[in-house]
């Protein structure tokens, strides 16, 4: 049994939330820089290098890349030798958020009512995903969403008789709808299986791996590869101002589901992917 401080926890959140916010994973950034040179649309290609500047100015200021700073989706995996110790977890994790926000000065944009709409002014809560597996390790991912292109989002409850072209048609429909509101170039995570709500989470979770690791599944691998082609030949390009580049990537991520279903949630992220992870 490992014991593992709800102090070191809040301080890897704080940390990880502020680091998200000004400098993006190395594999979403080479694809933003490395989208410039494929870019055949002359205003595409001008909107890339402001992209590409962007990144330069945020992580030289140390300012957010995007006003938008989310709201903060956390991963948890806790190894099930481990013991956390002090405060509840669930509270650790806010209150870590809580000070990366604050000290990060990272905008707050999260309201304690979906109707009465008043600002928690801290960010707080975060969206929080425990998964319990082997070993004496706390794995973290904090993945700030922001909601321009959460909003452009959908899940669909398919039939199994709808197939891969079903899936296709969903992901492509998704992403014509979005536009330029999902702030292009995208990126797409897509579920596919298990029920309503387990789909969409792993569309999430998709948004999170790495780009240059695709799916390990030969079939889910070539329909990411077929999805990226057909959604850059939709032409709507850099900002949504036309073009070659829409997405930067398609990540696809799978569960065994019900005879009678066939679930897809896509979940659309500009470029701004943002995503920390840490092994404690």
């Amino acid at each position: 049994m490992r014991t593992i401080s709800t102090d070191i926890i809040i301080q890897n959140i704080k940390e990880m939330c502020i680091e998200a916010n000004y400098k993006l994973a190395s594999d979403v950034e080479e694809r933003v820089r490395g989208a410039k040179l494929s870019e055949e649309s002359i205003l595409g290609k001008q909107i890339l290098g402001q992209l590409s500047e962007n990144l330069d100015i945020a992580v030289s200021d140390n300012i957010p890349i995007c006003q938008d700073t989310g709201m903060a989706i956390i991963f948890v995996k806790i190894g099930q030798e481990v013991h956390i110790e002090g405060v509840n977890l669930e509270d650790a994790i806010n209150e870590g958020i809580r000070q990366g926000y604050e000290e990060g000065y990272l905008r707050k944009s999260v309201v304690s009512d979906p109707l009465i709409r008043l600002n928690t002014k801290d960010n707080t809560p975060g969206i929080i995903h425990y998964e319990i597996v082997p070993g004496d390790r706390l794995e973290l991912t904090v993945a700030p969403k922001g909601f321009g292109s959460e909003n452009m989002s959908r899940i669909y409850m398919l039939k199994p008789s709808d197939g891969v072209n079903g899936v296709k048609q969903a992901v492509l429909e998704t992403v014509k709808l979005a536009g330029p509101n999902a702030c292009p170039p995208i990126v797409v995570g897509v579920g596919i299986g298990g029920s309503f709500e387990k789909s969409a989470l792993l569309s999430k979770k998709a948004l999170t791996r790495n780009m240059n690791q695709p799916s390990p599944k030969e079939h889910i691998r070539k329909l990411e590869e077929e999805l990226l082609v057909e959604i850059n030949q939709l032409g709507i390009g850099p900002g949504g101002l036309g073009g070659k580049i829409t997405a930067l990537g398609v990540n696809i991520e799978t569960y065994p589901t019900h005879i009678a279903g066939l679930p897809v949630a896509i979940n659309i992220c500009c470029h701004v992917n943002r995503h920390v992870n840490r092994i404690l």
